[in-house]
């Protein structure tokens, strides 16, 4: 309703003002930011906070499928050490992990 009324106001010429022609404009950037770019942000915060609580022991499934469990971490900290079978163990970016199903 309150679009309908803004889209029936005058539009630049004489008595109507150049902001009312951009108002609409204005208001659809506004609600695709609370729609779409904040909610997006937020979930990108989570994804942050989980990788960095990344431990030892915990059990995880990366990007790509695999299904393994932390044994360590190198001494940079950006990789991590998955074991997916008994004598199996390869290293994995942080930012390949996409669920941590916990201990």
């Amino acid at each position: 309703m309150l679009l309908n009324i803004l889209l029936m106001a005058p539009q630049g010429g004489e008595g109507g003002s150049s902001i009312m022609g951009f108002l609409p404009f204005i208001l659809i950037i506004v609600i695709m930011y609370f729609l779409m770019i904040r909610p997006q942000m937020r979930k990108q915060k989570e994804r942050q906070k989980m990788v960095d609580a990344l431990q030892k022991g915990d059990k995880i499934i990366t990007t790509g499928g695999m299904h393994g469990k932390i044994t360590g971490f190198t001494e940079d900290g950006k990789t991590v050490i998955v074991q997916i079978d008994d004598k199996v163990k390869v290293n994995i970016e942080r930012s390949a992990v996409n669920v941590v199903k916990g201990k």
